[in-house]
């Protein structure tokens, strides 16, 4: 198979993605993205060209269209088998179609179906779709225009109507990218993973600005933006106008309301921390696992890096609590059979374990695990807490969700996506229908810091009780059109959509009170609101509202005992009217006014994925419409995991077979190696080595009345906050840990004993610094 991103002719010759042009138009929390992809047919004879490429889980596609020479094709919204069946008509026919419609198996996969380009003609595609942009640890907003779509692993059992995929080397493409920004709050900075052109304010007050994409950018990595607002925690209201064309009533036809909730928790809410629990980690070791993080030299493997982030959260947990680890490929095993209460013999015994787990599962099937773990029983008073690692290449994500939304009154679900390309659908919906917080490590990011963040996330209080009331004049009524929220997490952000509906004579504004609880204190925002929004604003919010409808009636179609047909009437009738992509719609354009009719043998192109440009391109197969001719077929073997027993429970204790883990390289991981479940460290050469020293070095230099494992772990201590600072975040617990243990001591001469820990390693710490 050619390693190549583009189209594949009969003798695997390349069809070049000629361009990528991209416009970004951020409007406080939300972005409108319009993508301009050109194409031509290189071949002798017409095309079908059908390409899958990748959007964010929660984006909405609003616009399709496709310029053949001076001709525009406009593509409308229809239910998906009516526009299935007219786009085979037409290419049947000889004429031009475009179908465009999202994947049945996960919303974050869309399949593009370009139909009778003949010989030489090019192709303009646009497409349009909008999104709300996640928010980040340190308040930026993120954008991200992916250039990877992993391949879904689909057991063989399940692979009818699932294209074959495969990975092939990254195939850079030049890309041009704008992006315009308008905000009620003030622009702080906008920064990129990419090159960028300086940020170029079109107002005074700084709620306007524009900025480019450094010219000659290889398309050879996601594209990353970070938007940063200066008063981010600040809830904001704002109120778009409705479509003129639209009947009066209708949600595209009335105002629409977008609430925007990100609460500030205090530093001593920050420092409160649970100290009971289940956590239960669920790790990805199926083969994809064993590619590198990112594309430079020192890049971990991804396994690795999964092994390193385990050893820094079995430290990291507070004693008496219960945990267990699971790895998932094609069938999946656990380190006990039920969760363990957390000791020093049973961390000891997990982390051999996790020495020697390696990405030799096959494939990628985490549903049997998860219904696994919540046919365990609860433990009480241990709130259940749900790690997930993976790098989200999964086929069945709508029935993982489900799943994880049947079960979200009993646990939290914390996920990460490993690499670029995992799944948003998948990693972004988990910890949605969790109630937890999802977080993507990709480029040069470091698992650890980012899965460190979720545990004191998971840890910590967390807003609930979340109630919205409305005060408008007589005569207006305001519908929630979003799901109730039940709870948020520090760094989590909720947008609220609603519906205003009616006019009144008199009030020109309305006023919104958000109420909720943090750590048993009440908090009141109350936000005011304009009646009559300005025209002509996109229809952004209108359409992220109907999105979000959509994907609730999705949900309630999939849930036992639902009237599937009637709610997907409801689905497609909504998709339609707001003209936004759904599971039972598709947009289908047709070139009606083309006077001639292709004739010929059509040859239809499935296109190798890659890490590319925007479309990411499926598997290289070559068939013809028109009438019979010789099939090719070459498929990566590689990717024909075999299937063991998916639905079986694996528990070994021999490992003769497995490989030892490279001893660790990180010095704050050694060190962390070394601590005990109760916090302290003991005075070994191990340690010593660590500092630097000998172990006649570090005992010598002890006072005879300080207990060895204190000065062990004073020096631990002062050694992390001296040289390691930077990364605090990663070893947060294991110093609290540390230093309550150190506390609960009450060793004599403790101020002395920093002193001369201080001596012994060229540092000047402090006793409060250390929180002893």
């Amino acid at each position: 198979m050619v390693n190549c991103c583009d189209l594949v002719s009969e003798k695997n010759e390349p069809v070049p993605l000629k361009s990528i042009s991209v416009e970004l138009q951020v409007r406080d929390h939300v972005a409108s993205v319009s993508s301009c992809l050109q194409y031509v047919n290189e071949e002798e004879r017409p095309l079908e060209a059908v390409f899958v490429f990748p959007l964010p889980a929660d984006a909405a596609v609003c616009h399709f269209s496709a310029r053949i020479g001076e001709q525009e094709i406009v593509a409308e919204v229809q239910d998906k088998q009516s526009a299935r069946d007219q786009y085979d008509d037409a290419v049947s026919s000889g004429q031009q179609a475009f179908l465009l419609e999202e994947s049945e198996e996960s919303s974050d996969v869309f399949k593009l179906s370009v139909g009778c380009l003949s010989p030489g003609q090019k192709a303009s595609i646009t497409i349009v779709y909008i999104i709300e942009l996640s928010v980040q640890a340190d308040d930026a907003l993120r954008f991200c225009l992916p250039a990877v779509l992993n391949p879904r692993y689909t057991p063989a059992v399940s692979a009818a109507g699932v294209p074959e995929v495969s990975s092939a080397s990254v195939i850079p493409y030049t890309l041009s990218l704008s992006v315009e920004v308008r905000s009620s709050d003030r622009i702080s900075k906008l920064e990129s993973s990419c090159p960028l052109d300086p940020l170029e304010f079109l107002d005074a007050q700084h709620t306007h600005a524009t900025v480019n994409l450094t010219a000659g950018h290889r398309f050879d990595k996601d594209v990353e933006l970070f938007l940063y607002y200066e008063n981010s925690h600040q809830p904001s209201a704002v109120v778009e106008a409705g479509a003129s064309a639209a009947p009066s009533g209708s949600l595209m036809g009335d105002p629409a309301l977008m609430i925007s909730l990100y609460p500030e928790f205090p530093a001593d809410v920050m420092s409160s921390l649970a100290s009971r629990g289940e956590f239960i980690f669920v790790v990805d070791r199926s083969g994809s696992m064993d590619c590198k993080m990112h594309h430079g030299n020192d890049a971990q493997m991804r396994i690795e890096s999964a092994r390193d982030t385990l050893l820094l959260l079995l430290k990291s947990l507070p004693m008496g609590c219960y945990f267990n680890i699971y790895g998932f490929g094609s069938h999946f095993e656990s380190f006990f059979p039920q969760s363990v209460v957390y000791s020093e013999d049973t961390m000891e015994e997990a982390l051999k374990r996790v020495k020697s787990m390696s990405a030799d599962m096959g494939g990628t099937e985490i549903l049997q695990p998860l219904k696994h773990i919540y046919s365990q029983p609860c433990y009480p008073d241990h709130p259940r807490q749900l790690f997930i690692f993976t790098d989200g290449e999964v086929w069945n994500t709508k029935e993982v969700l489900d799943l994880v939304k049947r079960h979200v009154y009993s646990h939290r679900c914390f996920s990460f996506g490993i690499g670029e390309g995992a799944s948003t659908a998948l990693i972004t919906g988990m910890a949605r229908e969790g109630s937890g917080h999802a977080q993507f490590i990709t480029g040069t990011d470091r698992m650890q810091p980012k899965v460190m963040q979720s545990l004191r996330f998971a840890l910590q209080p967390a807003v609930d009780n979340i109630s919205v009331d409305w005060t408008v004049p007589e005569g207006v009524k305001v519908d929630m059109l979003s799901s109730s929220i039940n709870t948020l997490f520090q760094g989590q952000r909720a947008l609220i959509y609603a519906q205003i509906k009616g006019q009144s004579s008199g009030k020109k504004e309305g006023a919104v009170t958000v109420k909720y609880k943090l750590k048993d204190q009440p908090v009141t925002n109350q936000l005011q609101f304009t009646l009559q929004p300005t025209e002509d604003t996109g229809l952004t919010i209108h359409r992220l509202a109907a999105r979000s409808v959509i994907r609730s009636l999705e949900l309630e179609e999939r849930a036992e005992g639902a009237d599937a047909e009637n709610v997907r009437k409801r689905i497609v009738e909504l998709s339609v009217q707001a003209g936004v992509s759904s599971a039972h719609t598709a947009f289908i354009g047709i070139n009606k006014d083309h006077n001639q009719t292709v004739k010929g043998p059509l040859l239809q192109r499935r296109v190798p994925v890659a890490p590319l440009g925007f479309p990411s391109l499926f598997s290289g197969m070559v068939v013809q419409r028109a009438r019979p001719m010789a099939l090719q077929m070459d498929f990566d073997s590689t990717m024909h995991y075999s299937m063991a027993s998916s639905n079986s429970m694996i528990e070994s204790d021999d490992e003769s077979d497995q490989t030892e883990a490279e001893p660790l390289k990180d010095p704050v991981l050694q060190l962390v190696s070394l601590q005990k479940a109760t916090g302290c460290w003991e005075l070994n050469a191990s340690l010593a080595a660590v500092f630097g020293k000998t172990e006649d070095e570090v005992t010598n230099q002890k006072t005879a009345q300080v207990d060895g494992s204190v000065w062990a772990t004073v020096l631990a201590l002062i050694w992390l906050y001296a040289f390691k600072s930077d990364q605090q975040v990663e070893w947060q617990f294991v110093a609290m840990k540390a230093a309550s243990w150190v506390r609960s001591q009450k060793p004599d001469s403790l101020s002395q004993c920093v002193c001369d820990g201080n001596a012994l390693l060229g540092c000047q710490v402090t006793e409060d610094m250390l929180g002893i």
